[in-house]
């Protein structure tokens, strides 16, 4: 049997209840909101921004450790609340635990100023506008040493210097200076782009970080900020709807950067963190950013604020959605409405005809080099692409059951689609050749633009033949001979359940018994082998993403054409210069033609200068 352990006295009392001194739950606290330097920079500054100044001065040495300082124009302070200030939360924008459903402001814990001064030797000068003169407070690890009176401007200054000395644990566990001193630059960053009408200022030990005026507007803020070559790759997005509003700037379609370094978040003007709005703005965008690229973005979200919770984490760094379904369809809905429209307008750009072309639209085409085709001819041309060739693995075709809109002839359908009245025709573009095999080579008046034809031909196809889905529209091809396969049972049962949805979308798959299956009909553009692994990719992809395609049909189906166009673009047999041409045609019609369904760029541009430079 086992016995309590025996306690001493001197045990006994240690162990009792007791209240903390407000010292020591004030230094308590300063390791929850007081993370790094950074994290003081982060609360003194919103505490200007809520204070309502025009005008932010932050300045800081050795990466924050010996000091910290920030001074704002705002509304300042009397003397009694400059004494308050310094309490245990105490704060001026709460009065009720209800005005937690609705937080207005950036700052309202009311722990922030008292557990900085716990860890750190603190200053605090503030005068409210129509006071004659200014009180200032000092701190030294949590005790008040002196108050007086001050001469000063209207608003308040505090500085922070040995942050925590007198917790020498916490201070150890500090990074470089290097390291600190990009944190604190990238919190004022990006706090100065949610208000660029407000003056920023950051200096570091004597040297000026940035320094940007009050800004008429978002965009010349970040050139400020961040820099003008980021600035210049960004377009504007403003979505809203009742309770609902997405703004701010997005990279445009084709651009992308190596990390999510560049890629940023605002709830009602607030930097956060939330994997919901990340992930629905990757997912939106995968089809415009190169692969393996992430967009730059800065996204302000503005939501009714009691559905929003800010109170997540003691730095209020990251929040949670009340419902995050609706929000994120909206998202969703509004970055790929945005990026088709910047899409559209980037293939316009190349396809307007010239009033006056210039002396290189008009020039001879040059001698090719070794492996690229002479040719000279415009797309401004007429279409002359020769009908596809039957399907090799079909001996007999049956009547199609439902109206028929099949794919674009470049990409190998079983029949020709005629070029619509509406299909760009970019006749800016002069056609110089092919250069190994799969780059089409095009003369503009800008430089040399070069398309991958396989990339190209997957976009066509995949708009083309999700828009077939989409209306019902689709012809199918009997099998003379059925083909048969097997599947795990848990993909078995997968495909067994969904057949309707198989059939409905041209391939015709029944069981056989078990976990075997035959197909007995493929859609027409299906040619060659390889059907059988086709359909059991295609469940796969159902059975990883979780969709059910008789509820999330709409998802189902991009998903069957993003595998249909990246098999069309497999095995497309090389291309003749006719079918190039109508290529480019049909891509320049396409809603998104800068890349294909995974994200590779259908083409690239090489300037005039560039080449010059080269």
């Amino acid at each position: 049997m086992l016995k309590a352990p025996v306690q001493t006295p001197e045990k006994q009392a240690a162990s009792r209840i007791r209240i903390l001194p407000d010292r020591v739950a004030n230094q308590i606290a300063a390791g929850e909101v007081v993370e790094r330097p950074a994290a003081v920079v982060k609360e003194l500054v919103e505490n200007s921004l809520d204070a309502g100044a025009s005008r932010i001065d932050v300045y800081f040495e050795d990466g924050g450790r010996r000091l910290i300082r920030v001074e704002d124009d705002g509304c300042g302070m009397c003397p009694d609340d400059v004494l308050l200030a310094l309490e245990r939360h105490a704060t001026s924008k709460l009065r009720d635990a209800a005005d937690l459903n609705a937080i207005h402001s950036f700052g309202f814990r009311g722990e922030a100023l008292p557990s900085i001064a716990s860890v750190s030797r603190f200053t605090l000068r503030s005068r409210a506008e129509g006071w004659a003169e200014g009180t200032e407070v000092t701190v030294h690890s949590g005790r008040v040493n002196d108050t007086r009176a001050v001469g000063m401007a209207a608003g308040t200054r505090i500085e922070v210097a040995h942050l925590f000395e007198s917790v020498p644990a916490r201070r150890k566990f500090l990074k470089s200076d290097r390291t600190e001193s990009a944190h604190i630059a990238l919190c004022c960053r990006l706090l100065a782009v949610a208000h660029p009408g407000v003056s920023f200022s950051l200096s570091e030990n004597g040297r000026t970080v940035f320094r940007s005026p009050a800004c008429p507007g978002l965009s010349e803020r970040v050139a400020e900020v961040f820099g003008r070559e980021l600035a210049a790759e960004l377009r504007p997005i403003e979505v809203s709807r009742p309770g609902l509003r997405l703004s701010g700037l997005i990279s445009r379609p084709g651009q992308g950067r190596a990390t999510r370094s560049e890629l940023f978040w605002y709830a009602n003007e607030r930097p956060v963190e939330n994997r919901v709005l990340s992930g629905t703005l990757l997912e939106a965008a995968k089809g415009f950013i190169p692969r393996g690229r992430f967009p730059a973005a800065f996204l302000f979200l503005d939501i009714q604020p009691d559905a929003l919770d800010v109170n997540v984490h003691p730095t209020k760094r990251e929040i949670r959605l009340r419902d995050e379904t609706s929000v994120r369809n909206f998202v969703a809905e509004a970055v790929l409405n945005r990026m088709e429209e910047l899409a559209r307008e980037s293939s316009q750009r190349l396809s307007a005809p010239i009033e006056n072309p210039g002396p290189s639209a008009l020039r001879p085409a040059v001698t090719p080099g070794p492996g690229v085709r002479p040719a000279a001819r415009t797309l401004a041309e007429p279409d002359r692409t020769p009908g596809p060739q039957p399907a090799r693995d079909t001996v007999q075709r049956m009547p199609a059951t439902l109206p028929v809109r099949p794919p674009v002839a470049a990409t190998n359908a079983p029949a020709k689609r005629p070029c619509p009245a509406g299909d760009a025709l970019p006749s800016r573009w002069r056609y110089l050749g092919t250069a190994h095999g799969n780059f089409v080579l095009f003369e503009t008046p800008d430089g040399l633009l070069c398309l991958n034809r396989t990339a190209a031909q997957s976009r066509v196809f995949y708009e083309d033949y999700l828009q077939s889905l989409r209306e019902g529209s689709l012809l199918a091809q009997q099998l003379l001979f059925p083909r048969l396969f097997e599947l795990p049972p848990l993909l078995a049962d997968i495909l067994e359940r969904h057949t309707d949805f198989f059939r409905a979308n041209g391939f015709g798959v029944e069981s056989f018994g078990g976990d075997s299956f035959r197909v007995t009909s493929l859609p027409a553009w299906f040619e060659g082998e390889g059907c059988e692994d086709f359909i059991k990719e295609a469940v796969e992809r159902i059975a990883e993403n979780g969709m059910r395609p008789d509820r999330d049909a709409e998802l189902a189906r991009d998903t069957l054409a993003r595998l249909a166009s990246a098999h069309a673009a497999r095995t497309s047999a090389p291309a003749d210069e006719m079918e190039v041409l109508a290529l480019a045609r049909r891509l320049m019609s396409c809603k998104n033609p800068l890349a294909d369904p995974r994200g590779r760029p259908t083409y690239f541009e090489l300037s005039r200068g560039e080449m010059e430079k080269r």
